[in-house]
């Protein structure tokens, strides 16, 4: 837990379903918990003989992050309510450790150029039996209220694919690339090293109406809210994704959700 573990919203709640910062180390635990069985026993990531023994998967961003918590308070308290997560890293977290998670992947100099907060959001990830639009929502709004905590004023990641087939995800990469390129002044690049082009077919030729449809949620919830993503896609071999990076400027977040946000605290 960083030095700011008061997100300053206490907790949002929806019904059974809660949303707030991690409290402590069990906390932590049930999240890493929950994201290998997601990445590793669903999604296909390979993992090492640590990350298999261990049942968890974590890393050193971990530490200094601050961790959203979706809670099923139908499920118990504390740990073993947690059914969703979304990792948060601000600029003091990163300088801690003096690196980016999102920098392994992208060039992402234009975006820490960016006076004021910044947050990077990764390992998102949700239990099978919650993925509804109500959950997500809940979500974003634990995020916007972060964000209006913090005064962040973009964040940013890298958020995936499924598979590492280019093939496949031609109209999705295409799609992406074609209709919501990141303005210059702030895109992110993929490495050299790691750079996939995104533009793999002629735009026209791709029924955007299906294509939209069938991107994961979390990359909907970005586009939704105005984002943008960056320049060329990334395989994560160990992850078996396709990565693109995600951003967007955060007053839109707090615009969207500022109504709801406002009416959760004063329930809370």
């Amino acid at each position: 837990m960083n030095d700011s573990d008061d997100p300053g919203f206490g907790e949002l709640r929806s019904g059974n379903l809660g949303v707030r910062l991690a409290r402590d180390a069990d906390e932590i635990d049930a999240v890493q918990a929950l994201r290998y069985r997601v990445f590793y026993e669903e999604m296909g990531a390979h993992a090492d003989a640590a990350t298999a023994a261990s049942r968890r998967d974590r890393d050193e961003f971990d530490a200094v992050a601050d961790h959203l918590l979706v809670l099923d308070h139908d499920k118990g308290e504390g740990a073993k309510s947690v059914v969703g997560t979304y990792r948060l890293i601000r600029r003091g977290a990163a300088a801690r450790l003096g690196r980016w998670y999102s920098a392994a992947e992208y060039d992402i100099s234009r975006i820490l150029a960016v006076e004021g907060e910044l947050v990077e959001c990764g390992r998102s990830c949700v239990d099978a039996a919650y993925r509804t639009r109500g959950t997500l929502q809940l979500l974003w709004s634990g995020i916007a209220a972060y964000v209006a905590r913090h005064r962040i004023a973009i964040l940013f990641g890298c958020a995936s694919l499924p598979g590492t087939d280019l093939d496949a995800l031609a109209d999705e990469l295409t799609y992406l690339a074609s209709h919501h390129m990141a303005p210059e002044a702030i895109r992110p690049r993929a490495l050299p090293d790691r750079y996939v082009e995104m533009m793999r077919k002629d735009p026209a030729t791709i029924e955007t109406k299906r294509t939209l449809v069938g991107l994961p949620p979390l990359i909907k919830g970005y586009l939704r809210l105005g984002g943008f993503v960056g320049e060329g896609a990334v395989i994560d071999p160990q992850f078996n994704t396709t990565d693109v990076a995600v951003l967007v400027k955060t007053d839109l977040i707090t615009e969207k959700y500022s109504k709801h946000y406002q009416r959760k605290i004063r329930e809370a």
